[in-house]
């Protein structure tokens, strides 16, 4: 099935890029999240708006990317959520949460869907985050997760 991305899936594209996928994939994960369209001949005009949209939130160069690495990897993010007893946290730390964090310790501004936790954070001490800045620009970051 045809598709067009309205947001950066990892693995896929970027948004405004046009790619084939499993109609499963695309019926029951993609669309329904709002991550894709289907493709008609009518989208055309959606990718280039779509496009003119990625270009305005987008780090532009790699210049610019590789600053906001250096105040990411320069930053200490903590924590504090809700937890029991043996360090379990009540629910899980989102990619949300992390981008709040981020921004709250006096670091630069990052969408959440920039953020990659690799696996649900559900217990308290540190962990290692990914931030996408770029296609060629990642920045590994440290989340130490307090109790609240």
């Amino acid at each position: 099935m045809k598709i067009i991305l309205t947001h950066e899936v990892s693995g896929l594209g970027a948004a405004g890029d046009v790619v084939d996928v499993k109609d499963g994939y695309a019926r029951n994960y993609l669309v329904p999240r709002g991550f894709a369209l289907r493709w008609t001949k009518g989208g055309e005009k959606d990718v280039a708006q779509i496009r003119r949209a990625r270009k305005i939130h987008e780090i532009a160069t790699i210049e610019q990317a590789n600053e906001v690495k250096a105040q990411l990897e320069g930053t200490k993010v903590r924590l504090a959520v809700r937890s029991g007893d043996a360090g379990r946290l009540f629910g899980s730390v989102t990619q949300a949460d992390v981008a709040d964090a981020i921004k709250t310790a006096g670091g630069p501004a990052v969408d959440k869907r920039r953020v990659e936790l690799g696996s649900p954070i559900k217990t308290l001490g540190s962990h290692e985050v990914t931030v996408r800045l770029h296609a060629d620009v990642v920045a590994k970051l440290g989340v130490e997760v307090v109790a609240a």
